[in-house]
């Protein structure tokens, strides 16, 4: 036996126009069974799995976190990564670099050569040419320490200048030490270094030879580095604990041509590890931190408004995964799901303006294509009585949550419908209060619903109503936009149509403006036995 279909639960008020006061002739609703079984199916989807770090290059979620730092504390943000390096001769560095750019780490803001400390032209030493036997060396490393000690005399500070410089520190240093013990804080110095290059002690406890610590533990080479400063190309991540042999032929050969030139030229390979600090992070990477605490989730429009229900399409760059979130605007609150409704802040004053400096307390408001309600509630806070309307079915949820979120529920009414048949309802009820505010804010294509008021009395049997005053918005790229748009208000009513009041709302884009025409509906439009279809 066939496996019946899913059952699909069905909201009225998705399908269905919603007029609660009144309702007149027949629907006939076709449902398709292929489309209840496509959403059917949609709905068992599998969740969209979290967005995965990038493979490669430098990242918040990548690298290791720095530890011995509070949470809240800007060292917080520091991520560490395993890097390994070439240590080069300083004369050399630039022509390898060039050469070898391709196998370099190539990161944003971090160069691809480091300076170690206190390699500031005094130069190292190679290992002696001839292997050093074991029995000539003391046994443990506490021995060799104390003939290091006895054998370090004035002569080898000559010998050995590097050890020298260790052992007294620049004054900068002493300072920042001196500072740091006395008060605990972090001095300016440490706080503004955007990244640091450290390179890892070689060997382990069995294998502890003062003198690798100098020179490494690999590399090859013709001469020593006595006398010459040094410096280390950082390669890219995945040469990261590999040994010399391991490394891309391509990089051996242009070392090894490099020491066959016929002068002195040595280097090694070492381990080492790169930190990243907070202020490296650009503001894509740490935009919740940095406005905290209002900002919980950072999205990216990745699309233009290219549907009916005018949703944007975004991509979460941090913070939580959801997209529903409560907008507070002039004291009213707002839920709202960026995913499937529309939503503009940047038209906050725009509303106020109409509410503030238009509505009257004695006005009855339609609002064609009212989303979530930013306008309808704004304005049920002041007028007698607002109809709302929008076609998207998510709107209208969200619409009907925030009005009882601001506590409005007796003075808004909601409905879902096409915007020419909701204008229709509104003027063929007897139902319904004499609307003096009709607000029509889609920009795209508002203008092109005017033609619904084109004899929208011609079958009035009551006695004289009162035209509307009609707000509607449009944008325009013409070099006089408000003569572009005051035309196709006239076209759309096919008539010239006096008294309209032009205002700039915002720019939208370079030479595109949003306009907002308020005009009284002519009584001749209102009344032409022509209906909006034809002229």
């Amino acid at each position: 036996m066939a496996t019946p279909p899913p059952l699909l639960r069905l909201h009225p008020h998705r399908i269905l126009p919603r007029l609660r006061r009144f309702t007149s002739g027949r629907l006939l609703l076709r449902l398709h069974p292929k489309s209840l079984y496509a959403t059917a199916s949609t709905s068992q989807a599998a969740p969209t799995p979290p967005p995965q770090p990038p493979p490669h290059g430098p990242s918040l979620r990548r690298g290791r976190p720095t530890t011995g730092h509070p949470p809240e504390a800007p060292l917080s943000f520091s991520r560490t990564f395993d890097l390994a390096a070439l240590r080069v001769p300083a004369a050399a560095c630039a022509s390898l670099e060039r050469r070898l750019r391709g196998h370099l780490l190539n990161w944003p803001r971090v160069r691809n050569i480091a300076r170690l400390p206190n390699d500031d032209g005094d130069g190292l030493i190679s290992l002696p040419t001839s292997p050093r036997s074991s029995s000539a060396l003391p046994p443990t490393a506490v021995a060799r320490r104390e003939k290091l000690a006895r054998e370090f005399n004035a002569r080898g500070f000559v010998e050995f200048p590097i050890l020298a410089k260790m052992s007294r520190p620049a004054g900068r240093t002493r300072r920042e030490t001196k500072g740091r013990a006395a008060g605990g804080k972090e001095t300016k110095y440490e706080k503004d270094k955007v990244y640091v290059v450290e390179v890892l002690e070689q060997g382990g406890e069995d294998d502890e030879d003062e003198w690798k610590g100098l020179v490494g533990g690999e590399g090859f080479g013709k001469g020593a580095w006595r006398g010459e400063p040094t410096r280390l190309l950082l390669l890219d991540e995945g040469h990261a604990k590999r040994r010399v042999d391991e490394l891309p032929e391509a990089v051996k050969v242009v070392l090894e041509h490099e020491a066959n030139q016929g002068g002195p030229f040595a280097y090694e390979l070492v381990q080492c590890q790169l930190t990243l600090f907070y202020d490296y992070w650009p503001m894509n990477e740490v935009v919740l931190d940095k406005n905290k605490p209002k900002i919980q989730t950072v999205v990216n429009k990745i699309d233009a408004i290219q549907n009916d229900y005018r949703t944007m399409q975004l991509e979460i760059l941090a913070g939580h995964d959801s997209l529903v979130t409560t907008v507070i605007e002039s004291g009213l609150r707002f839920q709202v799901d960026l995913a499937t409704v529309y939503w503009n802040s940047r038209l906050s004053t725009e509303r106020q303006r109409l509410v503030n400096n238009i509505f009257q307390n004695s006005d009855v408001v339609c609002d064609v294509f009212s989303g979530v309600g930013p306008i309808a509630i704004s304005a049920a806070k002041k007028v007698k009585y607002v109809y709302a309307n929008d076609l998207n079915p998510a709107a209208v949820e969200y619409l009907e949550q925030n009005i009882v979120l601001n506590k409005l529920e007796r003075k808004i009414e909601v409905f879902n419908m096409d915007a020419r048949r909701f204008v229709n309802a509104m003027y063929s009820s007897q139902h319904v209060h004499p609307v003096t505010q009709v607000v029509m804010n889609l920009p795209k294509d508002a203008a092109e619903f005017l033609d619904v008021f084109r004899g929208i009395l011609r079958n009035r049997q009551t006695g004289h109503i009162a035209m509307p005053k009609i707000h509607v918005y449009g944008f325009s790229k013409a070099e006089d936009p408000e003569y572009d748009f005051h035309e196709r208000i006239n076209l759309a009513l096919c008539d010239s149509v006096t008294g309209v009041e032009m205002h700039r709302v915002r720019l939208v884009a370079p030479g595109k403006w949003m306009l907002c025409a308020s005009f009284t509906l002519p009584e001749s439009v209102a009344s032409a036995k022509a209906n909006y279809i034809t002229c």
